[in-house]
């Protein structure tokens, strides 16, 4: 019955997500409200749970959510995110504009959403590729996969810090973790484009030149640099010092990370150089009608989703139905692949990696302890199993796969062969990667 009730229960979100339309926070409180009567929680046990779920939730990650969209806003809007493509294309070389155009999506999406960064980069890609005589198929793919990549694994990205809240793990130790497993994962993009993408014909059409944009002032890479950089080596910090002894640890070192470290107060300092991004700071980018309040708006939805998914883990665990699901499954020696296949049947399903991503975690969290998941090892790796299951696979449901086949003009078909292949293939690779991390690390 345990399973039977869990299954129906996903089921039931999907159905009312992507059948019936209805934004996956209703979905999500709708079904933890009938999940807890129907288990025989009662409406005190029931009602508990919902403020207990979604201000715990709310409380351990929201904050982190809503700087990490700010940072991405800022370095979007600044042209910030375009000086970093191009500094990278500039290294990498333009002869190589496929192997370019990956890293570049690996390194934008960590901060910055993957469906907007490539709307951004989008006439740079189609301007490169035409000049080096190369089918937009592979270059946008590559651009597509390696946005997806970092996008689903890699902290500040939102769903992975979500996810990483609702279970409680280490964000240090996802992000750098999450890096080896997405740069593995770009490797098997990288291989897909060159090897079949890029020799299936898609024209990039012709680029129209626009010399206004030549002389609009752009932040330095230095500055442009420092809100990514600085947020992700103070929270690594932390993270590495709780694994050096404190007798050859200095202590004034320790008490920096320990504060400096904390992802708030970290994203609060990349935030502040975020700052220095625009040529003048103009009072209205922080206002009620500038880009701070388009990035709240954003953050909005996805901490409500978040707050949600934590509702739905705690009618699981304090129904009973996590435990008994939890004691069933020990035997199953699924282990790892466990939370990955749960990511992957949902983002295959409704769409939304974010939603996959929390959606997963929710239903993993309260069965961490029964399937031995108990170090903050473990807490990671099961994070980024997760985030290897929401890669796959993005079709017609998933709104990045509308943009990058309606902005490339390559096609539903041509959209399932490369980009929907393509995401396959990372998400397994990913999967693959955390594996072995996993077995090498336990």
């Amino acid at each position: 019955m345990a399973i039977i009730t869990i299954l129906l229960s996903i089921a039931a979100i999907v159905l009312l997500i992507t059948k019936l339309k209805l934004h996956p926070f209703l979905s999500l409180l709708l079904v933890s409200i009938v999940l807890g009567l129907v288990s025989g929680m009662g409406s005190e046990g029931v009602i508990q749970s919902i403020q207990d779920g979604f201000g715990g939730t709310i409380g351990k990650i929201g904050l982190v959510i809503i700087l990490g969209v700010l940072i991405g806003a800022f370095l979007e809007k600044s042209g910030g995110a375009m000086v970093l493509a191009n500094t990278m294309l500039a290294f990498i070389g333009k002869k190589r504009v496929i192997t370019a155009m990956g890293i570049i999506g690996y390194i934008i999406s960590i901060p910055v959403f993957s469906d907007s960064a490539f709307v951004l980069l989008s006439s740079l890609n189609k301007s490169l590729t035409k000049k080096a005589g190369l089918s937009l198929a592979g270059t946008a793919v590559a651009l597509g996969l390696g946005l997806s990549c970092t996008h689903a694994l890699v902290p500040p990205t939102p769903g992975p810090i979500a996810a990483a809240g609702i279970l409680g793990a280490d964000l240090g130790l996802v992000m750098g973790l999450g890096m080896i497993a997405a740069g593995v994962a770009l490797a098997a993009a990288l291989l897909f484009a060159h090897r079949v993408a890029a020799k299936v014909f898609v024209d990039p059409g012709e680029i129209d030149e626009e010399p206004a944009l030549v002389n609009v002032y752009r932040p330095s890479l230095f500055s442009s640099s420092l809100p990514i950089v600085i947020p992700i080596v103070l929270i690594i910090g932390k993270s590495l010092s709780t694994y050096i002894d404190s007798d050859g640890w200095p202590g004034y070192i320790g008490y920096f990370f320990t504060f400096f470290g904390e992802p708030v107060i970290a994203l609060l300092i990349g935030f502040a150089c975020c700052l220095l991004l625009p040529k003048k700071l103009d009072k209205q980018m922080l206002s009620t009608d500038g880009w701070v309040n388009e990035a709240l708006t954003d953050s909005a939805t996805i901490i409500m989703v978040t707050g949600a998914g934590g509702i739905f883990g705690a009618v699981l665990q304090n129904s009973g139905v996590a435990s008994t699901l939890g004691d069933l499954l020990t035997s199953s020696n699924l282990g790892i692949l466990l939370p990955f296949l749960l990511a992957a049947a949902l983002k295959s399903a409704q769409g939304s990696s974010t939603v996959a991503l929390i959606t997963a975690a929710s239903v993993t969290a309260p069965l961490m302890g029964a399937l031995g998941f108990v170090s903050e090892l473990d807490k990671a790796m099961v994070v980024l199993a997760i985030g290897a299951g929401s890669l796959v696979v993005s079709h017609v449901n998933d709104s990045f796969f509308w943009v990058l086949t309606q902005m490339t003009k390559m096609g539903v078909k041509t959209g399932y062969k490369l980009h929907t292949t393509g995401t396959l293939i990372i998400g397994t690779t990913a999967m693959a990667a955390v594996y072995v991390m996993f077995w090498l690390l336990h």
